[in-house]
């Protein structure tokens, strides 16, 4: 599997030579790089920019990395590709103001009813800008959100509609925190408001 990260910034003489826009060798340059990881047996992901900019020319085989904002994977699915979800505003865990409850109640299916398109959706994962995170900070950052992510992926919608999620998911995730704790990994609290802080008194890591 190859994942494309690319940018296009500045013309350059070979651009003009051939008389392209910087979006235009932005689409050539992505299109050409499905056709060889195609030909080797590999699937491409591409950033949803891709999707955005020039989805009628992309490869069926696309798989659509959704992470600008939501929408996106009920759209790609809808033309028939398939979507890995990563919302920015909920799943990046450098944004650190973000709680566990919102990380928890965000739906990859957004928009999606349509069964055989709700199978498109691969599935999501948490990712993280490394400008804000080096090994001091790191098990802070990640830890429980990306946990509250995880048993998001696999429950179902009505499970977390259904129900009051401070009392059936918080109290996993506490366990989780006090779990990963005592195994030597530096876990935040819970439910701090901002990511990394430590407790704010004593007690139990259940409650903190």
């Amino acid at each position: 599997m190859i994942v494309m990260f690319t940018y296009w910034n500045h013309p350059s003489a070979r651009l003009l030579d051939h008389n392209m826009t910087t979006k235009e060798a932005y689409q050539y340059f992505v299109l050409r790089a499905q056709e060889i990881a195609i030909s080797k047996g590999w699937t491409p992901v591409n950033w949803e920019e891709t999707f955005n900019a020039f989805a009628s020319n992309l490869n069926p085989r696309t798989i659509v990395h959704n992470w600008l904002g939501g929408g996106v994977c009920a759209k790609a699915v809808a033309k028939g590709f398939r979507c890995i979800f990563s919302n920015q505003g909920f799943w990046y865990l450098d944004h650190l103001d973000v709680p566990w409850y919102e990380v928890y109640k965000a739906e990859p299916l957004e928009g999606i009813n349509d069964t055989s398109m709700q199978e498109l959706v691969l599935g999501g994962e948490v990712c993280m800008w490394s400008e804000t995170a080096d090994t001091s900070v790191v098990q802070q950052t990640i830890w429980p959100r990306a946990a509250a992510a995880a048993e998001r992926l696999w429950s179902n919608r009505e499970t977390i509609s259904s129900g009051n999620i401070t009392l059936t998911a918080l109290p996993r995730l506490h366990y989780f925190r006090c779990l990963l704790n005592r195994r030597g990994v530096q876990a935040a609290p819970v439910t701090n408001y901002y990511a990394r802080q430590p407790p704010s008194g004593p007690g139990s890591c259940y409650e903190q």
